[in-house]
């Protein structure tokens, strides 16, 4: 077996690190009512470490994927970015599918499974989205998300090694969902973990090719990049978690902050 022999393999050290961070890095919440507000919704109590981890991250990114990333955009059209972000959309129905059962939506799974059935055959492995020409539009699913409707807790926000910003329930969902993916299966029994290899990175190159403006133009005009980096990772996946539904405003969501800490 080779030493990257899969997603797996990663998201299995990616998981002994995260453990390691929660066991060891716990920081103890604000007393000022100001600042134990801002605390609680950022929901970062780990946050020195996690932004030594995104430091890494970062060297990472600067050194190896954002070069790969802009020789990638610089060499492949548009047309054909398109096209293989759709294969790898394609690609992850299954695991779609398999999330939407465990949630109780048959309405999103029967559609999971008609875009899949059309986009492999008619859509020539999903190179053309044919399903979405059928009004048969695109779902989400995965097990951090089907965790969340389960009523498990998201946990502290996360910086995972190259993986990114994450909470324990959905860096637990990654890995159930490699596991679950069966095509992880197809290439174990047919040894070739290189196909799963190859798309694994060429996963994590689109994502960040989606981004490559969006990641420059936060950068240069944050104040604190980590920071902006942290809210609109949790806002994108609260949006994703209730399939873009507004979440209802919890108890307090209106009152000022400001006002607890006023002298009584």
């Amino acid at each position: 077996m080779s030493i990257a022999a899969s997603p797996r393999a990663a998201l299995r050290c990616a998981a002994g690190l995260l453990l390691a961070a929660l066991a060891g890095a716990c920081a103890t919440p604000p007393a000022d009512p100001v600042e134990r507000a801002a605390f609680e919704q950022t929901n970062d109590p780990l946050e020195p470490l996690n932004r030594r981890i995104f430091d890494v991250n970062l060297f990472l990114d600067r050194i190896l994927l954002k070069p790969v990333t802009k020789v990638y955009i610089a060499i492949v059209p548009e047309e054909g970015r398109d096209a293989m972000r759709r294969v790898l959309d394609n690609m992850k129905e299954p695991v779609v599918l398999i999330n939407n059962v465990l949630q109780g939506d048959l309405e999103r799974a029967g559609i999971t499974v008609e875009r899949f059935v059309v986009n492999s055959t008619l859509g020539v492995a999903g190179l053309i989205d044919v399903a979405k020409h059928r009004k048969l539009e695109k779902q989400t699913g995965d097990f951090g998300q089907t965790l969340f409707l389960w009523g498990l807790p998201e946990g502290p926000y996360v910086m995972l090694p190259i993986l990114g910003p994450s909470n324990p329930r959905d860096a637990i969902g990654m890995g159930v969902d490699a596991y679950i993916d069966p095509f992880s299966y197809v290439a174990s029994v047919k040894g070739v973990d290189e196909l799963q290899i190859s798309r694994f990175v060429l996963g994590g190159i689109d994502e960040r090719a989606r981004v490559t403006d969006v990641l420059d133009d936060l950068e240069k005009n944050s104040l604190d990049f980590y920071a902006q980096l942290r809210s609109l990772a949790q806002q994108k996946r609260a949006a994703e978690l209730r399939h873009g539904a507004s979440p209802q405003p919890g108890a307090g969501f209106y009152d000022d902050p400001a006002k607890a800490a006023a002298p009584k």
